[in-house]
């Protein structure tokens, strides 16, 4: 036992949990940390810098760039938030301000719920996870079970606890994409889980070769790792591509001969920009579609969706869902025990997921209103996903493949010798140095993609394409101003 001076602290970063000391997460590591010292700065009138604002292109986060909340969904909190408002005294003058559905929706949720400042079941309103196992059926064609979706405080929450229940010992390999999103590397960090990687080829558009699996589990397996589950981001993040049916089938054939927990992460199911060529599928539905019995009923699923990507944003009400499938009912007993361990996910982001799986249908009194709006994101997310692609095509050095769903590219970038050098002395990655200068230069917040893992040798950097629309030229035109003159000032 260490017994600390009696000046010291009780608990020192000697002393805390190695664990937490390991976790990395890039998307609000240094940069996203400069980016808010610089934003207060020019709040506060203090540094000199040649923009006004700074863009967090970091983060999806889409209503921090002023995406508009989905009036709908807003009107229907505001009544769950403050049922008063529903008193039949106040009903002549809220029913000239609120459209009948929203009014009936609140009413509908508020007597399931009761009141959104107490618990709930601890997997989250009964009523409300019929209405996401009703979404699940209608989207896939086949049937889900209230009892296995569990409501979370968005997708990540519901993440770090099947992986929680999943890691047995340092031992426990996770298979995760590169490049991945860091939530999966940090929480293995934390867990202290074996990362097992596996590459996504960006000359083909970031596809998944089945045969490149099979080598990564079988080594993984050789050095004694005991790899049990396998990650798949499903629209890509950060690479934006979208699995066609093929593979997904590939996939779970793969899953289920190598005895692995499929573990679908379809946050972006919405973000869905090539419809027609590539339409996002859902690993349940390929699950239930698989042509092999044996393979349908035996795979472990579990998928995750959220409030917070799509044409929804709500991102700090933070609502998300995850569902399982062909579970051991002890393993389903425990994930109950570990979820009423919280007590419950918050009410706010419940209802917004109960509103994601049910919107406005056709007839009711908001639903040209909402699929007006729903509409506009949609095409304004489209075309500032194809602008900034091409932006990025055009600077020197630089290739971009497009996004075919989610909200981020992921461009590839040739730096300078000189650059690199630069780089080395500050103790940071190439494409860390360069986003540090962009974000000096430019103010706009982008993730080295040292922070997602990358093939050695080669360096990129994530940006959404979330600024709003008709900010685009200038923010696009500053990007190509910093690119050329940074190369210019290192130039080999």
């Amino acid at each position: 036992m260490t017994v600390n001076k009696p000046t010291e602290k009780v608990l020192t970063i000697k002393n805390m949990n190695p664990l937490v000391k390991k976790v990395e997460y890039a998307v609000r590591g240094p940069l996203a940390i400069r980016a808010e010292e610089i934003r207060s700065d020019i709040e506060e009138g203090k540094g000199e810098y040649h923009f006004d604002r700074v863009i967090n292109c970091n983060i999806g986060n889409p209503q921090q760039l002023n995406q508009k909340p989905i009036t709908f969904f807003r009107q229907v909190s505001s009544f769950c938030d403050n049922p008063d408002l529903l008193k039949k005294e106040n009903r002549p003058l809220v029913s000239q301000l609120y459209p009948s559905d929203a009014i009936e929706r609140a009413e509908l949720l508020l007597n399931a719920i009761g009141s959104v400042g107490a618990y709930s079941h601890s997997q989250g309103v009964p009523f409300i996870r019929k209405t996401v196992a009703q979404f699940i059926a209608k989207r896939d064609g086949h049937e889900a079970n209230p009892n296995e979706i569990y409501l979370t405080q968005g997708a990540s929450a519901g993440v770090q606890t099947l992986l929680n229940i999943i890691i047995e010992d340092n031992n426990t390999g996770i298979m995760i994409p590169i490049p991945q999103y860091p939530l999966y590397s940090a929480t293995l960090s934390l867990y202290g889980a074996t990362p097992v990687p596996y590459y996504l080829d960006e000359s083909t558009g970031w596809s998944l070769d089945i045969g490149q699996l099979e080598t990564v589990v079988t080594n993984a397996r050789k050095q004694g790792t005991d790899v049990r589950a396998l990650v798949i981001i499903n629209p890509g993040n950060p690479t934006g591509q979208c699995l066609p049916a093929n593979n997904m089938r590939d996939i779970i054939t793969f899953c289920h001969k190598q005895r692995l927990i499929l573990l679908a992460d379809e946050v972006y199911q919405t973000n869905i920009y090539e419809p027609q060529e590539r339409p996002f599928i859902s690993f349940k539905k390929a699950l239930m579609e698989h042509p092999d019995p044996e393979v349908k009923q035996r795979l472990e699923l579990v998928s995750f969706h959220s409030i917070s990507k799509g044409m929804v944003g709500e991102c700090g009400r933070r609502g998300g869902y995850f569902e399982c499938v062909n579970f051991d009912k002890d393993v389903m007993d425990q994930l109950y025990k570990l979820a009423s361990v919280s007590l419950c996910p918050n009410l706010h982001g419940q209802i917004l997921v109960d509103l994601m799986c049910n919107p406005p249908r056709i007839g009711d009194a908001s639903y040209e209103s909402y699929s007006a709006e729903i509409e506009t994101i949609y095409n304004s997310l489209r075309r500032r996903s194809k602008k900034l692609e091409e932006c990025f095509n055009r600077l020197e050095g630089v290739s971009c493949q497009p996004a075919q769903g989610s909200m981020y590219l992921f461009p590839t970038i040739t730096l300078p010798k000189k650059a690199i050098e630069a780089a080395k002395k500050h103790n940071i990655a190439p494409d860390d140095y360069y986003s540090h200068a962009m974000l000096e230069a430019t103010g706009v917040c982008v993730v080295p993609g040292s922070g997602f893992g990358q093939k050695d040798g080669t360096w990129h950097f994530r940006s959404t394409f979330l600024p709003e629309e008709h900010l685009f030229d200038k923010f696009c035109a500053d990007l190509e101003k910093f690119h050329y003159k940074f190369l210019k000032d290192y130039r080999d």
